[in-house]
């Protein structure tokens, strides 16, 4: 049943039982408190009955107490005082004389413990054993009797006794009661309203915000949750709020992330499909040729035909070996050795690796070295890949009679490595996720654009990253650092 009920509905409902329980414990302790105030009043205006009685009435002689005296003594008090009751008690409590009815009395024996309280002057109200009941308590006042200067007893009177517990019950005393559970009343109810009030106020911003949550779709429209109301500037509620829009715009932030990369791997795909296709099918169709004309081609022209298939061959096994190398560096399967080395000695054995591709492409090779530069720290490796990637890169888009140059330079604790060339550049428009996706550049793009991802992703795992620089005129400037040994 509670499962069902809302936050409020269950909220009002624990609030009003303790509302309930707090009224009950409240009427409880109000008429407690008035109980025994009254009790207090009547027993602080009567002490002094029993003193009064002890001397002006005769209740002994010279044998000790007489025990018939307090039957006559009580007929003339009941006209004075209906609600009294008195007994005669030896010096052990017993009860010595009484004027009870035949078969009411149900002590023979009163405690004297509150006996020696009350005339010790102790706090009021003390309550004594009530010879008529069991169990029963009331206030009462006392006196000692004295023979000849010695305690032969006690004068014990009951001042609130039958008489007066019959009449309270008929309902005269109830006024009091009504009264007291009326006002209680009124205080739980006009509390209760208020509590209601106060938690439909309160819930009223979670309510919104479950709303928000169930509507909330992951990949739709991001939903706006509306401002919280005045007044919850810094509670739980709004503690809350803020780290659902915190979880919103993380979540946003994490789709369009995965989105921009699911589009991203579609792309790459699709551009690899491409780029393998081209090689693909011209070496199928050299192979198919020479099947062919086996029996009439020349063996120049069957030599010419084993190149280019062999040489289409070769772009297909570069492509798979880029994609495998990438595959490799994104799902972490490379970790760099760093070692230190030396920058100068890897850019010179890189140009010796490129030295005859750009004499064919009439580019030339240039290279700055500031004197004593400092070893690097790094994968002597994964660096060289870089190298080649981006020489590479720069050889395929410099034009005849252009150049590429390496430069090396020392800032702060860092070596910077810049490769420029003289080809048309990166367009603006391209710049964007350059490293991230592949690019076309006058119509040109070979190994499916995965070169300067290759180098993108070796250098962030060296914690360091590589930037496209803003040239002076034509040309491509990357540009990235690398830690001096010991630094």
């Amino acid at each position: 049943m509670m499962a069902r009920l809302t936050l409020t509905q269950r909220l009002s409902l624990v609030f009003a039982g303790l509302l309930l329980l707090c009224s009950g414990t409240s009427a409880w302790l109000q008429l407690r408190a008035n109980r025994m105030h009254e009790l207090e009043v009547v027993q602080g205006l009567s002490r002094d009955v029993a003193e009064s009685i002890a001397r002006d009435v005769q209740l002994t002689d010279a044998h000790g107490l007489m025990p018939g005296a307090v039957r006559t003594l009580f007929n003339q008090l009941m006209m004075v005082n209906p609600s009294v009751e008195v007994y005669l008690l030896e010096p052990d409590g017993r009860i010595a004389g009484h004027a009870a009815p035949e078969g009411r009395l149900r002590r023979d024996r009163v405690d004297l413990a509150p006996v020696r309280r009350m005339i010790d002057g102790a706090a009021l109200p003390i309550l004594g054993d009530d010879p008529r009941s069991a169990d029963g308590r009331k206030v009462f006042s006392v006196a000692p009797l004295r023979v000849d200067g010695r305690e032969v007893g006690y004068i014990y009177v009951v001042l609130l006794g039958e008489d007066h517990d019959q009449y309270a019950a008929r309902g005269s005393a109830n006024a009091v009661l009504k009264t007291a559970l009326w006002s209680i009343g009124m205080v739980a109810v006009l509390c209760l309203a208020a509590g209601l009030v106060a938690f439909t106020l309160i819930t009223r911003p979670l309510r919104r915000l479950t709303d928000a949550v169930r509507h909330f779709d992951v990949g739709g429209a991001p939903r706006t949750v509306p401002p919280l109301a005045e007044g919850h500037g810094g509670d739980e509620i709004a503690v809350l709020d803020g780290a659902y829009r915190q979880m919103v715009a993380r979540i946003d932030e994490q789709w369009q992330a995965l989105s921009r990369q699911d589009q991203e791997r579609r792309e790459l795909i699709a551009n690899v499909s491409h780029d393998l296709r081209t090689p693909l099918s011209s070496l199928h169709g050299y192979l198919e040729t020479l099947l062919l004309k086996d029996d009439t081609l020349a063996p120049p022209e069957r030599r010419r035909y084993l190149g280019i298939a062999l040489e289409q061959s070769r772009k297909v096994g570069a492509l798979a070996q880029s994609l495998f190398e990438l595959a490799r560096l994104e799902y972490g399967f490379v970790t760099p050795e760093r070692e230190a080395f030396s920058m100068t000695d890897l850019v010179q054995d890189v140009f010796q690796k490129f030295e005859l591709a750009a004499e064919a492409r009439q580019v030339a090779l240039k290279a700055t070295f500031p004197p004593q530069l400092p070893a690097v720290d790094g994968d002597l490796g994964l660096i060289e890949r870089v190298l080649g990637n981006l020489l590479d890169n720069a050889l395929r888009y410099t034009p005849e009679g252009g150049s590429i140059e390496v430069a090396l330079a020392r800032r702060d604790v860092a070596v910077d490595v810049t490769v420029a060339d003289t080809g048309p550049g990166i367009p603006p428009e391209l710049r964007e996720g350059l490293f991230q996706k592949p690019f076309t550049v006058g119509g040109a793009r070979r190994d499916g654009g995965l070169g300067l991802r290759i180098v993108h992703r070796i250098l962030e795992l060296h914690g360091a990253r590589i930037e496209l620089l803003d040239g002076d005129g034509a040309g491509a400037r990357f540009r990235f650092s690398l830690p001096a040994a010991g630094a």
